[in-house]
Order: structure tokens, then sequence, then C-alpha cells
């Protein structure tokens, strides 16, 4: 997937109409792109900034049916969730796994009511369930979380669910439209939409931010897929058209997994204002979240709310031994969810559906909001079901039930039940398995190249034959050079916050060791690239404002 080859195809193809034109690059678009291509129409995506820039790559990093919408009632919902995170998990094994989540008792009473509600969870799940959620002691709870607060603790309850790196399977899901036949490119923003004499949507003008160039784009089909966006592109179908999305964020802060233990999650079932949070395990670090504060506004770089993080940290303190501190935090990011716009005034996202809704304008636009990661492929599904009513084309079905996501080839087993575990800091990368690892056909080291699942073996080529880039960018990370040319030769970074945001998630983990790591990777990338020092100068500065974003002051 090279951004420069596309671009030469899409000026190739500029006099034959697109069957679809996607407009956004997160979960939802590429997805969409996806299933289109698969199903043999002639489909193009544009993305305004890069893959999963904004809300995709934001997320709690779990693959869920959502035991807080059980509460709520929505069966529906949840039974469609788990029915894709069995999907997801045979379709992407090499970014899926099985989690533990453990419920802290602190009194016996409850152990009935969530054992009573996580059963109806595990049999709503049918054939696809992870396993029985069951009681366990309070040696056990102690064992698997040595880091929870000991004192009155009685026990716990134990189910089990997903867990994903949320920028990686946008990065497949993109690779994976392509081998489908897709043209997928980043870094181009939709400034106008296209309609004939009959005052239908035709195409698009984008504009390739990098270079200033300006593509006229036409389609049988125009699909709005931004997210917390989606207004901006119904007002070029519609001056003065009511909004949709009432945008909700969700903050994590990021911690040292000894926070609270090596393997498995907490989810505290009930907090101070009624919702829960989770403590996870992921890529060799602790997140902790999440909000759900609604906002007016919207942009691609949302800010931790103060009392967001406060809450956070205070709510952790309360079920940590240790309570962490502002300066424990190794990286804080926000995340906006594209919620469908509430009705009657009613301003509790609490209230709002997270199922998706698909749009028909009179125009022929049509746009898809709501939603989360879990459910991206049925979105999909039914997104491109409706386009083929709207647009008329020929009637084929859908086939991404089926479809492994690029990757998935090489993943460590079937069923992806053993988690990836990342090498401790400053070890070099593991080019022979680790004692006790599982190998052989179908099976890989599970470190952090783990994730590449099928290109690991082009990622340790690399290594080998420049062993510079075999070097860690950081001692915190495990991060080395050749994941950054993979990056700018298959996957499309264009950008130091490419690379360090989402191709490899170094922002995330750890905003300081990121911004130490960009000075060599706007190094490698100036190489890869042809830019000069200027090039790379700006990059870092850039990249420097905004990691600083992450930090807590």
């Amino acid at each position: 997937m090279n951004r420069a080859d596309m671009l030469h195809r899409l000026e190739e193809a500029k006099d034959e109409p697109w069957d679809v034109v996607v407009i956004g690059g997160g979960a939802t678009g590429l997805g969409v792109a996806l299933d289109s291509a698969s199903r043999g129409y002639r489909t193009v995506l544009l993305e305004r900034d890069d893959f999963a820039k904004g809300t995709s790559s934001r997320s709690t990093k779990l693959v869920h049916g959502g035991v807080r919408y059980l509460q709520e009632g929505d069966v529906g919902l949840v039974r469609e969730a788990l029915y894709e995170r069995g999907l997801l998990l045979k379709n992407a094994p090499h970014l899926v796994h099985k989690e533990n989540f453990i419920i802290p008792l602190y009194t016996r009473w409850k152990a009935l009511w969530y054992m009573m509600g996580l059963t109806v969870y595990d049999l709503l799940s049918g054939r696809a369930s992870f396993g029985p959620s069951r009681l366990i002691s309070r040696q056990e709870v102690i064992r698997r979380l040595p880091g929870i607060f000991k004192k009155r603790l009685r026990g716990g309850v134990i189910y089990l669910d997903g867990q994903f790196n949320d920028a990686r399977l946008a990065i497949n899901l993109a690779q994976t439209a392509v081998e489908q036949g897709a043209l997928v490119i980043n870094h181009i923003e939709v400034t106008q939409l296209f309609k004939n004499a009959g005052g239908a949507v035709c195409g698009v003008r984008a504009v390739d931010r990098t270079s200033g160039r300006f593509f006229d784009i036409f389609g049988r089909a125009v699909v709005n897929a931004t997210g917390v966006f989606v207004d901006e592109v119904l007002q070029m179908d519609n001056p003065g058209a009511a909004p949709q999305v009432r945008p909700s964020q969700g903050v994590h802060l990021v911690l040292e997994q000894s926070f609270l233990g090596q393997e498995d999650a907490l989810l505290i079932p009930k907090t101070e204002d009624g919702r829960v949070l989770f403590g996870v395990p992921w890529e060799g670090k602790l997140l902790v979240g999440t909000t759900d504060t609604p906002l007016n506004t919207h942009s691609a770089e949302p800010r931790a709310l103060e009392e967001e993080v406060s809450f956070i940290l205070r709510t952790a303190g309360q079920y940590f031994e240790k309570a962490p501190g502002r300066s424990d935090v190794l990286s804080v990011f926000a995340g906006l969810r594209p919620l469908a716009a509430p009705k009657n005034g009613d301003t509790s996202t609490k209230e709002i559906s997270r199922s998706h809704k698909i749009i028909r304008s009179p125009s022929g636009l049509v746009t898809i909001t709501g939603g989360k990661w879990t459910t991206y492929r049925r979105m999909a599904e039914d997104t491109v079901d409706e386009v083929i009513r709207v647009a008329g084309l020929e009637v084929r079905a859908c086939v991404t039930h089926e479809l492994g996501i690029h990757g998935a080839g090489g993943a460590a087993g079937a069923d992806a039940a053993a988690k990836p575990v990342t090498g401790a800091a400053g070890a070099p990368p593991a080019a022979k398995p680790a004692k006790g690892v599982a190998t052989g056909p179908g099976s890989l080291p599970r470190d952090h190249l783990s994730l590449y699942g099928s290109d690991r073996p082009a990622i340790e080529a690399l290594q080998r034959q420049h062993p510079a880039w075999g070097a860690l960018l950081d001692p915190r990370l495990p991060f080395t050079g050749a994941e950054v040319v993979w990056a700018v030769r298959s996957e499309e970074a264009l950008t130091v916050e490419d690379v360090l945001a989402r191709r490899v998630r170094a922002l995330f983990l750890d905003a300081r060791a990121a911004i130490a790591m960009a000075p060599a990777v706007a190094e490698l990338m100036a190489t890869e690239l042809g830019k000069d020092e200027a090039w790379k100068q700006g990059e870092v500065a850039a990249f420097t404002t905004l990691a600083k974003g992450y930090l807590l002051g």
C-alpha cells in the first residue's frame, strides 16, 4: 500500500466514474471501502488526515459486546456486538485476543447480581462465546491483580472479552481494501460535493494536502463516513441541515503496568457517576478509562478536561493498592464518540443510542453515524446495502463475514487466545523465539512484532539487511527503525505523527519517549521520502508540540 502509487492510479482513473466514493478513513469508512470493494464495486476512499487519526485510534482497545449496554437493557445491540466480536477474533487473530476481566467484590451480596448479568452476556454470545464467567476467590483475585486494593476484598467475578490494537486494525483494513481493488488515500481532503442537473450527488472535489493538487472524482454513490465530522459534509450537501451528531468525549490515562498486574484486566462496574471504568493491560502498559463527557464542539485533537483526569485518578486510587498520581501518567489521550444527536434537548450521553444510524439525504448522499469499533463490519454491510439501493448498483452479497484481514495469515494461533507480550524495555528485537513460546506452523513469537502478522517476516528482513534499523528507537519502548521504514513503504505514513501515533503506538504509550524518538524517525522518513533538513526540523517541531498535549503539566 504505497501512497504515490495510489495517487497515480487515481489520476489514471479520472475519466471513469467510480461506483462508490467514501469520505473518511476511520473504522467506519475503511469498513465501508472494504465491504464495497470485496463485493466487486469500484471503490475509492479519501481521508483528510491519516487513517484512524480521530476516534478510531483513541478507543479503550476493547472488542466487546458491552456489559454496560446489557445493564441498560439494549439486548439487541449486545447480541450483535458479541457476534461481531467472534468474527473479529477469527478474521484478525494477529490483532484481536481474548482477555480476562475481573470485577472485584468488596461485598458478597453483589456476586449473585454480577453473575446473573454475565451469565446472560455469555448466553447472548451463543457459539461465539469466549468462555463462561465464574466466581473466583480473594486469593485468586490478588494473584491475578496484585496491585488491587486488598482491604475488605472478598473475591471477584471473572469473564472473558476481547482486546485489540485499534490503529493497527485500521491500517490492516486499509491494506485489505486495497487488496480487494480499492484505492485508499490519506492526507487528501474533500472540499466540495458535485451534483448533477437533477440535484443528485455525483462526486467530490478533493485536495492533496501534501502538494495542493486538486482532484475531481466522480462516482455513482458518495458515502459520508466522517465520524464526528459528518455534519460538516452534510452542510456541503445541504447548508443549514440539522446536526446529526452529538460528540461525547472519552479520556484515557496510561500508566506503568505494575500498578495493577501483568495479564488480566480490571472492570470497576459502577463509579461515582454511575458509569464503568476499565484498567486494561495494553502493549506493556496499563490503560485506564474512560469518561463520557458531552461536548458542543469537536476537533481533530481533543484534549482531556481537568475534571476528567481527576475523576480517573480518583477512581483508580480507590481500587489500586498504590494510588496513581499525575506524575505517574505516561500519556493522556481523548477521543470523541460520534453519537447520534439526542432529541428533545436531552443532554445525557447515557441516553443516546450506541447503535449506528444510516441517513439517506434527498441528494442521494449516504451518511453513517454512531456505532463502535466492534460492530464496524456490520455497519459497513448495512451502509453498502443502502448504497446499492440508492445508486441502483447491481445487487451483490456481502462477503466480509469470512474475509481475513491483512496480516491474519501470520497470526499466532487460530483462536488468538494468548496475549502478545511486549518485551522488556531495552531488550533488542527478538529475531528468535524466546524459551517457552510456541513455534511452528501458524505460530509466531508473541512480542510486539506479532501485531504485524504475516508482514512480520518482511520487517525482520529489513532488520537483517540494515542492522542499524533493528536498534530500538528509545529504550523505553520496543519499536525499531525497520518499522518506520515499513510504515513509509507499505502503510502510507507521511508524517512523524503518522508513525509514532498510529503505525507504532509510541505517542499513546509514553509521550516523553515518543518525543525522544522523533528526530530518529524524521531522519529515517526523510531518506525514504526524499525530504530535506528543513522538513525534518519542521516535522520534529510539529510532533513535539502535538505530543506535549499528551502530557499532564
